[in-house]
């Protein structure tokens, strides 16, 4: 394939996004809580500079929409949202959200939560009650499975949160969830660094059960634990320096996961790590062979005497691209059939509306086969998504301009 036509393909091919995010509406708990608990839900108040915030469990968070930039000019001072008109309707509002899908071209799409939940659903599992934890954990996904999933089954993959401060709970809400379609869950990257046991404890266990029997993917979004990374620099620029990292955060969320001992266990465990770009993805295969072939540090706690590491981080893992250029040509060290792409609407990282061309710049020496992989076949697999009419679709819009409708101020 030259690359004129690796280019055509792309522009007409079906896109699935595996890392999108939702903002979520104020009125998201409304109606959705225990009667005795309703009071005491996420709320949005006004600040007296003019601000919305949400306040949650003694605790206020100071953006309703972190970093749903979209539409908006980086230049944009504050370049971040301090109340819901200032952002896309598109960030919280799933009707508005298609639009938004057709204007860059994207088919399907996964969506993280947002600030008030955390990547992972962290706030709830934190909550300082419990019940109101769980309550609250139960309340976000009903949300998504009423108002967003269920009016626009071909376009979202339904990811869910889980509960997990007890595993026996959180292994209760997937099944939950998977009874009604759910096909992923959000799971913190290290959870240690949220203060919960570790991934080697056997505290995961019901959790980690749960998805296999239910077929339901573990998703780990990078800063799902946080996004501090080793010796910041505390009087340095944070915030560049965070996001420079974020591959290295995937990286040692990765190892961790594999060396828990629960991909080598369960082959059918699908763990996919969004947003840390596939730079890493090599370098690890290849330390992971050094250590079991040449230096021996990684044959005594190795759990398998069949597949090596490596073979397990190929065959249990998935990683997403959002621009990735120095690593397409070594593509096959990761595997094709395991690379996604990600779009990661509505934050600064995303390329939208125009992300469709920049994959076409950056897959021009794949073949037909590997681009309908990457673009959507992988995804559909994994996901067990059905595009519908959309899968034969050979003329797909994208890279256009927001309008005044969708901005919608």
């Amino acid at each position: 394939m030259t690359a004129i036509s690796a280019e055509q393909a792309v522009l007409s091919s079906p896109l699935i996004s595996v890392d999108d995010h939702v903002v979520e509406p104020r009125h998201l708990f409304e109606g959705r809580m225990p009667r005795h608990l309703a009071d005491r839900a996420p709320y949005v108040k006004e600040t007296s500079a003019g601000n919305e915030i949400w306040v949650f469990d003694g605790h206020a968070f100071p953006q309703v929409g972190l970093n749903a930039v979209a539409g908006r000019s980086k230049d944009s001072e504050p370049m971040e949202p301090l109340r819901f008109d200032h952002m896309l309707r598109g960030c919280w509002d799933p009707a508005a959200r298609v639009l938004d899908m057709d204007l860059g071209g994207i088919d399907a799409s996964l969506n993280f939560p947002s600030q008030i939940a955390g990547f992972c659903g962290a706030v709830y599992s934190g909550c300082s009650d419990p019940e109101l934890g769980q309550a609250c954990v139960r309340a976000w996904n009903d949300w998504y499975f009423e108002e967003w999933f269920t009016p626009h089954r071909e376009r979202f993959l339904p990811l869910g949160l889980t509960y997990f401060a007890e595993p026996e709970l959180g292994a209760a809400e997937i099944r939950r969830n998977a009874e009604r379609g759910f096909v992923a869950v959000s799971l913190p990257e290290q959870p240690q660094r949220l203060g919960y046991p570790t991934l080697h404890s056997g505290w995961w266990d019901p959790i980690i059960e749960a998805c296999v029997e239910t077929g339901t993917v573990v998703c780990l979004h990078v800063g799902s634990s946080g996004i501090a990374g080793p010796e910041l620099p505390l009087d340095g620029p944070m915030v560049e320096y965070t996001a420079t990292l974020f591959s290295s955060l995937s990286m040692a969320a990765c190892a961790d996961w594999l060396w828990s001992g629960y991909p080598a266990k369960y082959p059918e465990l699908s763990i996919v790590m969004a947003e840390g770009g596939l730079g890493w993805v090599p370098m690890l295969a290849d330390r992971l062979d050094y250590i079991t072939e040449v230096s021996g540090h990684g044959r005594k706690a190795w759990m398998s005497d069949e597949l090596s590491p490596t073979d397990i981080l190929l065959r249990n893992f998935w990683f997403c691209s959002l621009d990735d250029p120095s690593i397409w040509p070594i593509r096959d060290r990761i595997g094709v059939d395991h690379i996604l792409l990600e779009v990661d609407y509505p934050h600064a990282d995303s390329a939208w509306p125009r992300s469709r061309e920049l994959f076409a710049d950056r897959m021009a020496d794949l073949d037909e086969r590997e681009v309908s992989s990457v673009m959507y076949r992988n995804a559909e697999t994994l996901f067990r998504h059905d595009l519908g009419s959309r899968n034969a679709r050979a003329d797909v819009p994208g890279g256009g301009e927001p309008t005044e409708t969708q901005v919608d101020r």
